[in-house]
């Protein structure tokens, strides 16, 4: 029984390090190969929970409900990177644990909070609140912004400090009151076909198995283990002399009751009120054809941030977008920053100031788990407008450089200033990344809240 604590360390200590160098490109300059470790890793995002349901990923999500209906949490413990993480750290405490009454109204409470989150920001309310607790966007958010400065930075050093203590003080603590994806998991999980044990006739009371319980679901007093809790890390195995403790198939009918039910209409609902709010229509929006208006105003902030090709449109980017920066960490060309405003907070949104969108670039589509990006080759990229261009005369100096690098020949120069055709702008950035216009750009891109294919 013992080995399975060490079999789950192993698998558990490749996905970890799996994500860590998918995040930070990690052996890609080494194997002098920068896509290696995207093809030999890249699904693993795609295996995460909330990214699965947002994506509407139905073989995930069930493989990843069926294997906690059968044998409890493992999720939490190999698959989930910030899980693995607080167990480190909680090795690190190596503190001896007691067991603890769950807190039920906090975590239910936390995780009905975060599905009216999630219903608001498919409404364009409150967009991006409510990931920002999510487990695998924690983790990648943290990873990445350790390589970054400002917001980012501040983001990964409060994350790390705050998910440090907790497990080198409580142990999965964060995992069973705050992350709203083990209160999901705890609604099969309670009701598991196999889990921990205790045999009642065995049991010395000795606590040795609840010492070592990180989830703090073990009572040895009361001769039960809180299987809603139990992240099946397989600790408290191997410690009981008297073999008083095990994993082992549930009694059926002693425990078959209106709980089951219960609990499984439950999950099904709140599965289905964050499903539901992925897929709700957003409103096709009406562009006007010919040339671009000319503004006599200073550039202003864009009244519609810019989302890459595959997005499909603002609102459903916005609904399911985990802000897990994997995209911006692996933009070459610097294009996606995290979002520092409230609605979409820390959600990439794209910026000219160190390159543009390059049309034979694809790899956000590629990576993104939650389908906040839809997969998109390069030939359709390039009759997808995301946004168009807009020229601002007094800024101009009329050098026709946005003219010349237009990449779909949608600048035209007339009478010394430039005229833009929306139906041919794809929304790459180019001619404002080189527009020399200074203080103020003479052109900008304007987001669009609907693609539009051209």
């Amino acid at each position: 029984m013992k080995a399975l604590k060490y079999i789950r360390i192993v698998l558990a200590a490749v996905v970890f390090l799996g994500f860590s160098a998918l995040l930070l490109d990690g052996l890609a300059w080494v194997l002098d190969d920068p896509n290696l470790v995207r093809r030999w890793v890249g699904w693993m995002p795609k295996m995460q929970l909330l990214p699965a349901i947002l994506a509407l990923n139905v073989v995930v999500v069930l493989a990843i409900l069926v294997v906690t209906a059968l044998i409890g949490r493992l999720y939490c413990s190999v698959v989930c990177p910030l899980g693995i993480l607080q167990d480190f750290f909680g090795w690190l405490g190596r503190k001896a644990f007691t067991y603890k009454k769950p807190l039920n109204g906090l975590r239910y409470g936390v995780l009905a909070l975060f599905v009216v989150l999630m219903v608001l920001g498919s409404l364009g309310i409150a967009n991006g609140i409510a990931v920002t607790i999510d487990p695998y966007s924690m983790f990648a958010r943290m990873t990445t912004g350790f390589f970054a400065s400002g917001l980012p930075l501040i983001v990964a050093i409060v994350t790390l400090v705050v998910i440090f203590v907790v497990s080198f003080f409580y142990g999965r603590l964060w995992c069973n009151t705050i992350c709203p994806m083990g209160a999901l998991l705890s609604l099969f999980s309670k009701h598991s076909l196999f889990g921990i044990r205790i045999d009642k006739e065995k049991c010395g009371g000795c606590h040795k198995c609840e010492k070592h319980c990180k989830a703090n679901c073990i009572d040895v007093d009361g001769r039960e283990v809180d299987r809603s809790r139990c992240v099946m890390c397989f600790n408290c195995l191997g410690h009981c002399k008297q073999g008083a403790i095990s994993l082992s198939v549930r009694n059926a009918r002693r425990d078959q009751s209106t709980q089951v039910d219960s609990s499984r209409r439950k999950f099904l609902a709140v599965t289905a009120a964050v499903g539901g709010a992925t897929v709700l229509h957003a409103q096709e929006e009406k562009v006007a054809s010919g040339l671009a208006l000319v503004e006599d105003k200073a550039v202003p902030e864009r009244k519609t941030p810019l989302k890459p090709a595959g997005a499909i449109s603002l609102k459903n980017f916005e609904s399911r977008c985990t802000a897990c920066q994997l995209c911006v960490s692996k933009c070459p060309e610097h294009v996606l920053r995290p979002s520092t405003g409230l609605d979409g907070f820390m959600q990439p949104t794209m910026v000219f100031d160190q390159g543009f969108c390059r049309v034979a670039c694809t790899r956000c589509s590629e990576l993104c788990p939650s389908g906040a990006i839809q997969h998109i080759g390069k030939e359709e990229k390039t009759a997808i407008s995301i946004g168009y261009a807009v020229v601002l005369k007094d800024n101009c100096i009329g050098c026709g450089l946005c003219a010349r690098h237009c990449p779909a020949s949608a600048i035209q120069m007339v009478d010394g200033i430039p005229a833009v055709n929306e139906n041919k702008c794809i929304g790459c950035g180019k001619c404002e990344y080189y527009c020399p216009s200074t203080p103020t750009k003479a052109i900008f891109v304007e987001g669009r809240e609907a693609h539009v294919t051209i």
